[in-house]
């Protein structure tokens, strides 16, 4: 039998410091006082009255494009969606399994040091080889032990703009994808970007995949295939397990229609997954000034009880050329972009990296409580807005009872007559 105990751990929404016991891979006992021996010889960890968590979750990531930005021919000069869409098809020929393998999983090393150990990530199948759906499904099995992946097959130039589209759609789901997605609002028409999501959902229903589309990644306010989600969402009963990410065009939205929308997303039970960096740097690079936010409406989402995720989507591509993997840059980011600094907003920041993307992703053992697999972060903080307002180092990072990852956080000493240690 092996064992970890974990002493003096802050837990959320815990006014005492508790005892985590862990034996055999799962969570065994949490309470105050555990004694020694129930560790039976296994290693013990002081946590030091800091925050421990469930560990981060990113739902949305394309890992078949991370670290790509300095390995491309050209830049994205205009910075915009559809410009990196050109440059990563006209680079996608020379990809190779060797070049996407290596980068994914450098990324991969980043999530894990950063506390996030599960991953939904996004991948192209309109590439006739499918060689990013075979790669990242061949990865996820690779490092199934130290992290959780789940795959989408991504149709990134839509599923009606070429006739092989579809067939290649289908090949990716025999492949063992875990989740379909689409791009609906980059088909030909109006008319083809609604026949994709209603694709997607009788492919999702008829092979019993999750779902998670691209939708509405535009500043067009035109731009509504939200709505047939959840419309089909309702009808299918399949909400949740469904996910729209991005949703920018919402930003641009009517208040009459936007609440309309809104009502009928909670009535789905769907999840909105938005994508704040990147898509602050994407979005609404052609109007001008003022410049409206590339952003969902995650304050009125959450008022009416939808649930909203926090994803990076890019690390290092021709969509958004920095990024570290840190889904706390992604919390900290939309904190202030998304007018979220509030005392009780900060809370809900906290939860769109943790419980709600886990939510999303249909993750059934995921959270510290008694019998769940036991992965979990302990943070250099004591509370949720200090996590937040630091961008926390994970002190340990605890996979099935098992330490994957330690780091010491910088300590600063001013010499200043007063010769002291602190953070900032």
């Amino acid at each position: 039998m092996s064992s970890l105990l974990i002493r003096n751990a802050r837990l959320r929404d815990e006014t005492e410091l508790k005892d985590i016991l862990i034996t055999d891979g799962k969570f065994a006992k949490i309470e105050a006082g555990i004694p020694q021996e129930a560790a039976a010889g296994g290693e013990v960890i002081d946590a030091g009255g800091c925050l421990v968590s469930p560990p981060f979750v990113d739902p949305h990531v394309h890992l078949d494009a991370v670290l790509s930005a300095s390995q491309m021919p050209r830049q994205n000069e205009t910075g915009t969606l559809i410009e990196a869409i050109g440059i990563w098809n006209d680079w996608r020929p020379g990809l190779t399994k060797e070049i996407l393998k290596r980068n994914a999983r450098e990324v991969v090393d980043w999530y894990i040091a950063n506390g996030t150990l599960k991953v939904r990530t996004h991948a192209d199948c309109t590439d006739p080889t499918l060689l990013t759906v075979e790669c990242l499904c061949e990865l996820r099995e690779e490092v199934k032990d130290l992290i959780d992946i789940q795959v989408v097959a991504f149709p990134q130039n839509g599923i009606f703009t070429n006739p092989n589209h579809i067939k290649l759609f289908e090949r990716a789901v025999e492949m063992g994808v875990d989740v379909l997605g689409g791009a609906p609002h980059l088909e030909l028409t109006r008319e083809d970007g609604v026949r994709e999501v209603e694709t997607v959902y009788e492919y999702a229903e008829k092979y019993g995949k999750l779902i998670d589309i691209h939708c509405d990644e535009t500043g067009d306010p035109d731009s509504k295939f939200v709505e047939v989600m959840a419309k089909e969402s309702i009808l299918r009963g399949m909400g949740e397990r469904s996910s729209a990410s991005h949703t920018t065009a919402m930003h641009n939205y009517n208040p009459d229609y936007a609440f309309k929308l809104i009502g009928n997303l909670a009535k789905a039970k769907m999840s909105i997954v938005t994508n704040p960096i990147a898509n602050a740097n994407l979005q609404n690079r052609l109007e001008g000034y003022p410049r409206k936010r590339g952003l969902a409406r995650i304050d009125d989402l959450h008022a009416r009880g939808v649930n909203v995720c926090i994803g990076n989507d890019s690390v290092m591509d021709p969509w958004y050329s920095l990024g570290r993997a840190s889904i706390l840059d992604s919390a900290y980011f939309v904190s202030h972009y998304g007018h979220l600094v509030g005392a009780a907003q900060l809370p809900l920041v906290f939860d769109m990296a943790t419980v709600n993307s886990a939510k999303a992703l249909a993750l059934e053992d995921y959270g510290i409580a008694v019998g769940n697999q036991a992965d979990l972060v302990i943070l250099d903080a004591k509370s949720v807005s200090e996590v937040i307002r630091l961008r926390s180092e994970c002190t340990y990072v605890i996979r099935k009872g098992k330490v994957l990852c330690t780091t010491e956080p910088a300590k600063r000493t001013l010499y200043n007559g007063r010769n002291m240690e602190f953070r900032v």
